[in-house]
């Protein structure tokens, strides 16, 4: 394990500086995925025949292999950080984008019937009614889309070093150091299993009223997602 954390100085950054680095360069492309989601999954569901041609948009997007995308963009954008995060963004949407659809359409229609009669306009009903159901559904997606973007960061390192921990799998064929690439692949998959695991806590905290692995039985009087949705709405 000797030189482990020795990184070389061609990286300009310690081994925390990449992780860092490659948070940066994974999760914001995630976050501007979904507020890109969020308004296009509620058209798709306001205007049903939108959805099948954004879906074959994002999916015919999703196809382009990352390398490809890079080249287009680098005369436009150079050799930087955001050549590598707007395809990561891209990528993003053919994951979120139908995560939200479906778990929009999942709420009962008497829930947003009573939304309505509520005086819920239709961004309030959509924010605090049918998000807060459709929770699980996001929470699904934003972990395969986070996950997926941990990884495909690394593929910048072929344009001028932009691939954070991905640059320690170059640097190890470079200088002969396999214990680079090592550290490169620990390093992403600690990272993904820890973005994994926060988002499972952060489902948890907002559906208190979803079962949990291991408990029994819920009791009777316990409401339903949407009701409890509703009343939370409400208050």
């Amino acid at each position: 394990m000797n030189g482990f954390f020795d990184i070389p100085s061609d990286l300009q950054h310690s081994w925390l500086g990449l992780v860092g680095l490659h948070l940066r360069e994974a999760l914001l492309p995630v976050l501007a995925g979904l507020l890109v989601s969020l308004p296009l999954a509620q058209l798709c569901v306001r205007l049903r025949w939108l959805y099948p041609p954004v879906l074959w948009v994002t999916t015919v997007l999703y196809a382009i292999p990352s390398l490809a995308f890079f080249v287009l963009l680098i005369d436009y954008t150079g050799q930087t950080e955001l050549t590598v995060m707007i395809p990561l963004t891209v990528y993003s949407l053919v994951v979120l984008v139908p995560a939200i659809v479906d778990g929009v359409r999942s709420v009962p229609q008497e829930t947003l019937a009573a939304a309505t009669a509520m005086g819920f306009g239709p961004v309030r009903r959509y924010f605090q009614v049918q998000l807060p159901i459709a929770v699980p559904a996001v929470i699904a997606g934003l972990r395969v889309a986070t996950v997926s973007s941990i990884s495909l960061v690394s593929v910048g390192a072929l344009i001028g070093n932009q691939g954070a921990l991905g640059n320690l799998i170059n640097d190890a064929n470079i200088y002969n150091r396999p214990e680079l690439a090592v550290n490169a692949v620990l390093s992403m998959a600690a990272l993904a299993i820890l973005a994994d695991v926060l988002l499972v806590a952060v489902r948890l905290l907002l559906t208190p009223w979803m079962p949990r692995a291991g408990r029994r039985e819920q009791p009777a009087d316990v409401p339903d997602p949407a009701t409890a949705a509703l009343e939370d709405a409400v208050r």
